[in-house]
């Protein structure tokens, strides 16, 4: 990507890029590029992109002897009077050779001649005038015409040269021409100055008098059409005068050739050599150049970075033509000088394109002339986005209630992230993290919507198996490298009331006995209902369904506690089938019913006989269940030890691996189970020869429950109890 940038409109040079030599496109006349100048410069811009950088190149222009001498006309027809002295001095147009230096002329010859010689001057190293001179006095009797040639001579390798004829014809006229006080004048002038500002007054005068002693000033043949434009001579007073636009950048310097003529028969010319020099004022302004601009610039661009490349220029010289850039806004943009008159604009601070995406910058470069003189140009520069910014929740994690029994696929949340970025930067997708719920992938219970983050529950959650679990939603966007952020979701298994109250079933064979001598508030027997359901849903409330006739018993709404409520009378029934029903709260209310048989017995040895078979059965029940428990616990332990062990042993192996996926995830524990159902069913009575009473307990299978509910909801059954 390696180009050149001139300031010229042609393109003189052109670079190799295989090899990179810089060549010449084009010819170069170094008189047409660079006229009247000792130095002939090229400025180039060297510039190459991704990265921008840039390179100064100024290739000087040397000048060859490719011009030769030329002279203004190849004959000069000069008239000399006879009269004239010896040393008189005839000026001569001198030749001109477009080349500097040691190639333009340096050297007149002429051919030989008895009166003539040839004198020239120099000024500033050059040849500013050619004079004949005459070696001794004329005689036009004896020759009114001498035919001289003049050669002039440049001083390049090979030496070239140019030739004109000199045509002097002798005449009887005025002897004496007018003369200056000095050959040369010099004299300066501000540019731009108003039109007749004076430049100079000159002043020659004439030995002779009378109508051969009066002068007039003319500009002499050798100024050019383009000076006579900008200047004006007084033919009568001398006085030189601004006629036109005087412009430095132009012309610096004008050389202009006056003539004094005097108003004899034979008039007599003196001259002289005016050098005008042009001071520069402060009248243009910088001209200023975006070569080079690197947009959109990317939001994490170090500082130093390269936006542009400004090249200035100012027609002015000195001070004048000196030129500074700056930028008057503050922004994250600096100028840096970069070559003579080149600056780069880089970045300068922090880029963000979610707080600003486009600055718009103003370049100002003004020079230091008085008054100083300055020009702006605005460049909008674009900021490039770029994956910086992960996605967002608007928090790290929620809790959401899900009823159980839902229906599979039903949407139970909506995950929502925002990401600042733009374009693909800011395209998010949704997951969830892998985990298991008792062993089991949490993607068999919930799935996501990948797009919109819509979470589904994939089955029909039981609060009786399944209180509450966690998952992690993970937000991901599609930038390079992508980026990501976490929200943990906490669910929890709303209960409904979808369990009705069970009790055990009743033994054929168990019949509660009670004396018929038990007072009011005997507690006759106690019964118990089991719901699964939790809350409300799992509180009981017991009552007797279908009374058809009064009876001397009641039963407590809380407890199920069955008692007397009179004494016994000798109408009364030997025996009575109730009707228990237990009740929940919830919404709606569900129902159990249970039957409890109470036979009235007069002899107290009855009910001891059966407190004994019951405490028998007792015995064997609880012989079996201390061998059962301490089994389990012997291996529980064994396994409890073996897992420790294990776990502080992989946590010594992994602890670097673990620290590092602490960091990027938030490890979360899920809580769930899953219980196995175990039935089991006994029965218990216990009889006690002391007090008159019975107990009749009966175990039904167990039901699962969720982790902190209270410990009697393990069990479920109809609990007899027969009391004082």
């Amino acid at each position: 990507m390696l180009h050149i940038v001139s300031r010229d409109e042609k393109e003189y040079f052109q670079v190799n890029l295989q090899n990179g030599i810089l060549f010449v496109k084009e010819t170069i006349d170094r008189e047409v590029l660079c006229p009247f100048k000792p130095f002939c410069i090229i400025p180039l811009q060297v510039i190459v992109d991704k990265p921008v950088q840039m390179y100064r190149v100024d290739v000087e222009i040397e000048d060859i002897n490719d011009n030769s001498p030329v002279f203004p006309s190849g004959v000069f027809n000069l008239a000399i009077s006879e009269i004239r002295p010896a040393g008189s001095r005839l000026l001569l147009e001198g030749a001109v050779d477009p080349d500097i230096g040691t190639n333009s002329v340096i050297n007149y010859e002429l051919s030989a001649s008895d009166y003539f010689a040839l004198d020239f001057q120099k000024y500033m190293n050059q040849i500013r005038s050619v004079e004949l001179v005459l070696k001794k006095p004329l005689d036009r009797e004896k020759q009114s015409v001498h035919n001289l040639i003049l050669t002039a001579y440049d001083g390049g390798k090979p030496r070239l040269s140019g030739t004109t004829n000199v045509v002097i014809s002798v005449e009887d006229v005025n002897d004496n021409a007018p003369s200056f006080y000095q050959p040369f004048y010099q004299c300066s002038i501000t540019e731009n100055a108003i039109v007749g500002s004076l430049v100079i007054k000159l002043n020659a005068t004439d030995l002779d008098q009378g109508k051969n002693g009066e002068i007039i000033y003319e500009f002499g043949k050798q100024v050019t059409e383009e000076i006579s434009k900008i200047f004006t001579l007084n033919k009568h007073t001398g006085e030189i005068r601004v006629k036109g636009e005087v412009d430095f950048e132009s012309v610096a310097m004008y050389e202009i050739q006056v003539d004094a003529i005097d108003n004899g028969d034979h008039p007599m010319v003196g001259h002289c050599k005016v050098l005008v020099t042009v001071i520069d004022v402060n009248d243009n302004p910088p001209e200023m150049i975006i070569t080079s601009l690197s947009v959109p610039v990317p939001e994490n661009s170090p500082q130093g970075t390269t936006v542009a490349i400004i090249s200035v220029h100012d027609k002015d010289s000195g001070l004048n033509g000196k030129v500074n850039c700056y930028i008057l806004e503050k922004t994250p943009f600096k100028i840096n000088p970069a070559f003579m008159a080149d600056f780069s604009l880089t970045v300068n601070g922090q880029l963000d394109k979610e707080t600003k995406s486009q600055y718009t910058v103003v370049i100002t470069a003004k020079d230091e002339g008085l008054p100083s003189l300055s020009v702006s140009t605005t460049l909008i520069i674009d900021i490039s986005d770029v994956n910086d910014n992960a996605p967002q929740f608007q928090r790290s994690y929620d809790t959401i209630l899900i009823k159980e029994n839902n229906p599979p696929g039903s949407m139970v949340y909506t995950a929502s992230a925002f990401d600042p970025d733009v374009g693909q930067n800011s395209f998010i997708t949704y997951s969830i993290s892998d985990s298991t719920i008792d062993g089991i992938s949490i993607s068999s219970y919930i799935s996501i919507n990948p797009e919109n983050g819509k979470v589904f529950a994939l089955v029909s959650f039981d609060h009786e198996q399944i209180t509450y679990f966690q998952c992690h939603i993970k937000a991901t966007d599609a930038g390079l490298p992508p980026l990501s952020s976490n929200l943990t979701l906490n669910i929890f298994i709303e209960d409904i009331n979808d369990n009705a109250p069970t009790f055990a079933p009743l033994h054929a064979s168990s019949i509660v006995k009670t004396p018929r001598s038990a007072q009011p508030g005997y507690i006759v027997t106690k019964v118990r209902a089991i719901d699964p359901d939790s809350g409300y849903n799992a509180l009981m409330s017991y009552h007797f369904r279908d009374l058809l006739v009064k009876i001397p018993f009641i039963i407590s709404h809380q407890t199920g506690d069955i008692s007397l409520k009179r004494q016994f009378m000798d109408s009364d029934n030997d025996e009575y089938r109730l009707v228990v029903v237990a009740q929940d709260h919830g919404e709606p209310a569900m129902t159990a019913i249970a039957q409890v048989v109470i036979s009235l017995v007069d002899s107290e040895e009855e009910i001891k006989l059966d407190n004994y078979e019951s405490r028998g059965n007792i015995e064997e029940f609880s012989d079996a269940n201390v061998y059962l428990v301490t089994a389990i616990c012997i291996i529980s332990s064994l396994f409890l030890i073996t897992l420790i062990v294990f776990t502080v042993l992989k946590w010594q192996k992994y602890r670097d691996e673990v620290n590092d996926l602490k960091e990027n995830y938030k490890i979360c524990s899920n809580t769930g189970g899953s219980w196995m159902y175990s039935q089991q069913t006994q029965y218990r009575v216990c009889s006690n020869s002391q007090q008159a009473k019975n107990d009749l307990i009966m175990f039904t299978p167990n039901f699962s429950q969720s982790p902190g509910s209270e410990s009697f909801g393990n069990y479920q059954g109809v609990i007899l109890n027969q009391a004082d």
